[in-house]
């Protein structure tokens, strides 16, 4: 079965965004030694339109095949003028107020998230990255498989929540890969723990 992954960059305090819902890039430490590895590792996760410039033009996906997001983060770029920044993946857009996809290679999903990502995780195929943003992951926190957070040396304040209005509800994770680097960036990966049934 497939696997629904939560890959996503964190400041120490726990944000991925900031409180308007504006892109991180600006603040985030995006060079330094870390950069080589992680576009290695995750070529999956840049944007389309500038994986020419990482040469990753042709670089096939390593770990997933599809992105979920929530309307925040598409607006993000659509913000821009990317009406799809993943077209190497089949992109999944979940909005209940928007009424059509501005982009044919867009899917625009306005009905259970839940529903939606189990019956994903029956299709062949690689598995699934969330990329953001917290209220979407709060919807989906139950089907999520694996935490990969890639911590930034940066405190915020304030901002968006890796899982936001999910409610009070601590859940056990096994960390089961630590990577640190001079630049300050740890990637910090976890499973969730299964739980075994007494019976």
């Amino acid at each position: 079965m497939r696997k629904l992954t939560y890959l996503v960059a964190q400041t120490i305090d726990g944000y991925i965004a900031g409180p308007d819902n504006d892109d991180p890039s600006p603040w985030f430490v995006l060079e330094g030694d870390h950069a080589e590895p992680l576009r290695d590792e995750f070529p999956d996760m840049h944007p389309t339109h500038v994986r020419p410039m990482l040469g990753l033009e042709n670089t096939p996906n390593k770990h997933f095949d599809t992105v979920l997001q929530g309307r925040g983060s598409y607006e993000i770029g659509l913000r821009h003028g990317i009406t799809n920044a993943y077209r190497h993946l089949r992109s999944i857009v979940f909005s209940t107020t928007m009424t059509q996809s501005p982009d044919p290679t867009v899917e625009l999903v306005r009905t259970d998230p839940v529903a939606t990502v189990r019956a994903l995780k029956q299709d062949e195929g690689r598995d699934i990255w969330l990329c953001g943003g917290g209220r979407l992951a709060a919807t989906l926190r139950d089907e999520i498989d694996r935490l990969i957070v890639k911590l930034q040396p940066i405190v915020a304040g304030d901002g968006i929540p890796l899982f936001h209005g999910a409610g009070f509800r601590p859940e056990r994770y096994d960390l089961t890969d630590v990577r640190h680097f001079g630049s300050g960036v740890a990637v910090l990966t976890y499973d969730k723990r299964s739980t075994v049934s007494s019976n």
